[in-house]
């Protein structure tokens, strides 16, 4: 069993502000430290994309040029989003038991540490409709609660759980890594925000 953060890409044919890579729409793409440069491009599009709305007035004018304007909501907006969640997929069947669904994000990975010593219960997004749940020392997870009754369930030990969590944790952290570096090269004006940003949208920011 293999836990994965997983952002939800979509296509970005006529996306010319920095190398991306070649991805379908509505696909998932794998977030760790091994990414390509172009992979590490293409994330970090679209987390900002996830984000291009215009900010409150307080947050301050946008600006004019295509970059700042791109950036802008990422940037300035207090509260980020970053479409995907952490998928839980059976490493020898390929079955998917936890599917991040539409409106779930990244940023609410923490939810499975309230599973784990919290409500015992998280939802992750719908169509699927993941959701886990805890029950005594283990962990029920359910790929869509509102399927069919073939829709894949499994239980996994509580500590098992736990730590899948803590792995899939680190990818997070080994991509942040990753897109500082990336920033660095390819956004050197802005790397510094840019990778604070981020570590906000992922969640990373504050305190285990």
């Amino acid at each position: 069993m293999v836990m994965q953060p997983v952002l939800e890409i979509f296509a970005a044919d006529d996306f010319a502000l920095w190398p991306v890579g070649e991805h379908e729409s509505f696909g998932y793409l794998v977030l760790n430290g091994k990414l390509t440069p172009a992979e590490a491009g293409t994330a970090v599009m679209r987390i900002a994309d996830c984000n291009d709305f215009e900010p409150e007035e307080e947050h301050g004018p946008c600006p004019t040029d295509p970059l700042g304007t791109f950036l802008h909501g990422l940037l300035t907006m207090p509260d980020l989003f970053a479409a995907g969640g952490f998928r839980v997929t059976d490493t020898i069947t390929g079955t998917v038991f936890v599917e991040p669904g539409c409106c779930n994000g990244l940023e609410t990975w923490r939810d499975w540490l309230d599973v784990l010593d919290g409500t015992g219960r998280a939802h992750f997004g719908h169509d699927p409709s993941s959701t886990a749940e805890r029950v005594g020392d283990t962990v029920r997870l359910t790929h869509d609660v509102h399927g069919t009754d073939g829709s894949p369930v499994t239980e996994l030990p509580a500590d098992q759980v736990r730590g899948l969590v803590a792995d899939a944790r680190q990818d997070l952290e080994d991509f942040l890594g990753l897109a500082g570096a990336w920033a660095e090269q390819h956004l050197p004006g802005h790397a510094a925000p840019v990778t604070a940003a981020l570590a906000r949208a992922l969640d990373l920011a504050s305190s285990p």
